[in-house]
């Protein structure tokens, strides 16, 4: 079976890597262009594996541009493999490939269709989410359904950690469908009449810190926007200060006005020293921030700072 990759995102590294390994044929590998990926949320480095596993590799602007097109023409492959990828194929793009074309979608389609859905889950404080592996085909996630696998959202995720989950499902579902095409199989059913909203893009202004929400709606927020993403960020004295990392606090009723800072958290374990901040119903630790010179404070180096009875705010 002759294969060929699209990809960008580090969700489908270890996939590829997987389909390499069990020796599939992989006619050639598409990527954004350099100067591109480098400020998509995510991106991954795939020309060391095509170095590797000897792939010819692409980079493109764009994967519906007529130069994108005679490349996928050209590869003459079976299945064409899409993952992690922004752009939507037009249907000249998904035409050349003989069994069609396959994609994920990391959620639990038809729930959560559309932009960031990991980072959207995460926000709205879902404890589930998942993945979808689905045939390719003109509008958004809207093809057949091939196969999806669930996975918890704990307490203690982050986008990072669900991105993880995501790229090992990947991996398993591509793996079991080139199984089952080798076995002269198809498989995919119609997915369910939606009955949601597609969820909309988000920008990096999305994430700013409104401090009269609930501290599980700051906590969701923070550990859903932080690395590789842009971070969720409040201003102090009028600069934008962006906050990496957070811990809910089992304080439950208001102590102050919501954004003030309370006062410093001290302990002999590094990773539990910050800032604790008040919120519409009790308070949140700050773990590890991030100033506008690009200065990161975390640990003792955080709780020393001179921040007490100060106030954050959602703009400057």
């Amino acid at each position: 079976m002759r294969i060929g990759w699209v990809g960008v995102h580090a969700e489908g590294i270890p996939a590829l890597k997987a389909v390499c390994g069990a020796e599939y044929d992989v006619a050639g590998l598409m990527t954004l262009r350099r100067d591109k990926a480098d400020k998509r949320c995510g991106s991954a480095d795939y020309e060391s594996i095509c170095h590797r596993y000897d792939i010819p590799y692409h980079e493109v602007d764009n994967i519906n541009d007529a130069s994108s097109i005679d490349l996928l023409q050209a590869w003459q492959c079976d299945l064409l493999v899409v993952l992690g990828w922004g752009q939507i194929l037009s249907p000249e793009a998904l035409k050349h490939a003989t069994i069609g074309a396959v994609g994920a979608h990391a959620s639990l389609l038809p729930h959560n269709r559309g932009s960031a859905p990991v980072n959207w889950a995460i926000i709205h404080g879902e404890h589930e989410t998942g993945n979808s592996l689905i045939w390719l085909e003109e509008g958004v996630d809207a093809g057949h359904l091939i196969d999806q696998r669930s996975f918890p959202i704990t307490h203690y995720d982050s986008c990072t950690t669900v991105y993880d989950k995501v790229a090992e499902s990947n991996l398993e579902m591509i793996l079991n469908l080139l199984r089952q095409l080798e076995a002269g199989e198809r498989p995919g059913q119609p997915q369910q009449e939606p009955h949601e909203a597609v969820l909309p893009r988000r920008r990096p202004q999305d994430g700013v810190i409104h401090w009269n929400s609930s501290s599980e709606e700051i906590y969701n927020l923070v550990r859903a926007l932080t690395r590789p993403y842009p971070g969720a960020f409040a201003f102090l004295n009028d600069q934008p200060f962006r906050i990496w990392s957070a811990a809910r606090t089992p304080i439950n009723h208001p102590i102050a006005t919501a954004g003030t800072v309370i006062g410093p958290v001290h302990s002999p374990e590094p990773g539990a020293c910050g800032q604790m901040i008040a919120t519409a119903d009790g308070a949140i630790l700050i773990l590890e921030v991030e100033d506008s010179a690009g200065n990161v404070l975390q640990g003792p180096e955080l709780s020393e700072q001179d921040w007490t009875g100060r106030r954050l705010s959602n703009a400057a």
